[in-house]
């Protein structure tokens, strides 16, 4: 038996079997329910409204009784057991808008070989995929060299390409397109890494389109995907444009992905979400800055070893298990289209190497980026996410590990956390005497929930005026009715449902606080553990880089308000925003720093939190804010103690 399921407020029908979830076939029908644990019931995050119909089972804790009365389900728990009208709650809608804006202006990071001009000063603009134009002597009798041959010595003599190759498809075509050109042609070569390596010629066009050459760069990462278009003449970033990841149906963080792929069919399954999320962007960018398809020479991408592997259909399951190994770690070019990217089969991907199961080629590429590894000063680098990332080093040698933050700093994990989209609480203040907040949210639109840069600055807040202890505990003697008891919980109020888009309170509660302080600790042991194990403390850094698009938007004194960056002078501080994209750019123009990549690689010792002994002691104490260790935070219990007078 089969049931028709119309989604509101999109309006999409679909028909599926008797008893599939709820989760699944809004999956199928392409429609976005929030579902940060994958699907498996425990975060609460996918409630939706049953208008008609009715289904089995969908009853949680995490819905009252009254929303469970209005008919709220979570859809991942519920089967479908007649014809549907559902209707999608709005803070569980994607909301695209705060991804293509560009983070407040900073101190920001500048980009090592940011433009062409630079890389020509220093003699390194040499594209890994690059077009030559070629007038050739026509074939006439007493010239009747072979077609190929005449290209290569071509392009030895005069542009001194050497061990040149190309396929047997490419071949081919030749004889036609030389002589369409009549015998003017335009090549695309792909240039190994090795400088003993053979150059590919992956492309032969008739006459001059050398101008016409045009790369793609890719940040995959774990919630967001972002791309942009680059002429390879200039270095000029044309258009770009990101997306949230698809992927993110099947669970916020790794792990939760790594699970599904292993289910029976699920690596294709969840592949396929990531390239139809990568096809859309490139859709979008190309038609932005006047691109055809068969311009896009080279496609450079990066992302953590996890998404990387699921982007290549490569089994990730020993990523998550002990001891903790990738695939690989380098990845060889190939042709995008094999892996279903919609670009022309002429067109190379390059794809960043990483160094462990948990710190991938986003790290290296951001690390590239910032010019940390060109440096004499002492850098600590954080992506600060759902896997946080982090290395520490200078020019002459690095160290890095990653450490499972949780979704908390993405919203997940928190009652009513969200992603940074229109009506997400991304500013607050708070009344020292009555207790009343004071709120901005994104967009100035009536709030809906509490995005992540928003729940550590509610934290820092909080932290000062004494509504909460050390540990993330309410204060109940204070004079407020914005601290109350709901269902067991203690909670305080940020607005009152009259003012929501949600018709519902919306409040940040002692569990949301729990979250958030496992997610710092974890970023702020992490780090403290990569310097003791280096014999090196805190006041050894002399440069701080925030990478990710969430960094760009952590208020700095709160983040160090509630431990989760060491404390250190402000100006110390920068802000690299999508280091791997930035990354992928710099890739994108010189082949020379590619070599470099690889150095950096070799050059990288990686620590396993795991089996380090030090970290489960640094994070227990950074189980409070700012730490147990207040000497480690000597402005932060000054400025505490001043306030609390």
């Amino acid at each position: 038996m089969t049931y028709s399921v119309n989604f509101l407020p999109h309006n999409v029908r679909i028909e599926v079997d008797d008893n599939e979830s709820l989760i699944r076939a809004a999956m199928e029908a392409g429609v976005h329910i929030n579902a940060s644990c994958g699907g498996s019931g425990v975060c609460g995050k996918c409630r939706v409204l049953i208008e008609e119909g009715k289904v089995e089972g969908g009853i949680s804790e995490h819905l009252s009784q009254e929303d469970q009365e209005k008919g709220y389900r979570l859809a991942c728990i519920s089967e479908i057991v007649s014809d549907l009208v559902i209707r999608i709650p709005v803070e569980s809608q994607v909301d695209t808008s705060r991804l293509n804006k560009q983070a407040v202006s900073r101190h920001t990071a500048k980009a090592t070989y940011s433009n062409v001009d630079e890389l020509r000063q220093d003699g390194l603009f040499i594209p890994p995929v690059e077009k030559i134009y070629l007038e050739l002597d026509p074939a006439v009798e007493g010239d009747n060299q072979a077609d190929v041959t005449r290209i290569i010595n071509h392009l030895r003599l005069n542009h001194d390409e050497h061990r040149l190759t190309m396929s047997l498809s490419l071949i081919r075509r030749v004889p036609d397109i030389i002589r369409e050109g009549e015998f003017n042609i335009t090549v695309t070569i792909a240039r190994p890494v090795r400088k003993d390596g053979k150059n590919l010629i992956v492309n032969i066009e008739p006459f001059d389109t050398s101008d016409r050459n045009f790369g793609i760069a890719v940040d995959i990462g774990t919630t967001t995907v972002y791309g942009q278009a680059l002429d390879l003449h200039t270095g000029e970033v044309l258009s770009q444009h990101g997306e949230f990841n698809s992927q993110i149906s099947y669970g916020e963080d790794v792990i939760s992905r790594i699970i599904f792929a292993e289910k029976d069919g699920g690596l294709e399954i969840i592949h396929q979400k990531v390239i139809e999320t990568l096809n859309k962007i490139i859709e979008k960018i190309l038609k932005k800055a006047k691109i055809g398809r068969h311009e896009v020479t080279t496609i450079t991408l990066a992302g953590n070893s996890t998404m990387t592997q699921l982007l290549l259909k490569i089994n990730p399951s020993y990523i998550r298990r002990d001891p903790y190994v990738p695939a690989s770690i380098m990845y060889p070019p190939f042709h995008a289209k094999k892996i279903g990217i919609g670009l022309s089969s002429h067109t190379i991907a390059l794809v960043y190497p990483g160094v462990s199961s948990y710190v991938g080629g986003d790290i290296i590429a951001g690390i590239m980026a910032s010019g940390m590894y060109r440096s004499s000063e002492l850098t600590l680098y954080m992506d600060i996410g759902t896997n946080a990332e982090i290395a520490i080093g200078h020019k002459d040698w690095m160290v890095c590990t990653a450490a499972s933050a949780g979704p908390a700093f993405e919203g997940g994990g928190v009652k009513f956390g969200m992603r940074a989209s229109a009506g997400a609480i991304e500013d607050f203040a708070i009344n020292p005497e009555t207790y009343e907040p004071m709120i901005i949210t994104v967009g100035n639109k009536k709030a809906k929930g509490i995005c992540g840069s928003g729940l550590i600055t509610l934290a820092a807040k909080l932290l000062e005026t004494g509504v909460i202890d050390s540990a993330g505990k309410f204060n109940q003697s204070l004079n407020t009715p914005r601290i109350r008891k709901t269902e067991d919980i203690w909670e305080y109020v940020l607005v009152y449902k009259e003012n929501t888009q949600i018709d519902r309170d919306i409040a940040i509660t002692e569990p949301d606080l729990d979250n958030l302080i496992r997610a710092k600790g974890a970023m702020y042991s992490a780090a403290l553990t990569l310097l003791d194990e280096i014999g090196l403390g805190v006041k050894d850094i002399e440069k701080i880089v925030l990478a990710g698009g969430f960094g760009s938007y952590v208020d700095l004194e709160s983040a160090i308000t509630i431990g989760l960056l060491p404390e250190i002078e402000p100006e110390k501080v920068t802000y690299l925003g999508n280091g791997s994209l930035l990354g992928c750019k710099i890739n994108s123009l010189t082949n020379a720093l590619r070599r470099d990549v690889a150095n950096v690689v070799n050059m990288m010792t990686n620590f396993e939190l795991a089996t380090t002994p030090s970290y489960m002691d640094h994070y227990m104490s950074a189980l409070f804010l700012p730490h147990t260790e207040l000497n480690y935070f000597p402005k932060v219990k000054a400025r505490l103690e001043r306030l609390r007078k």
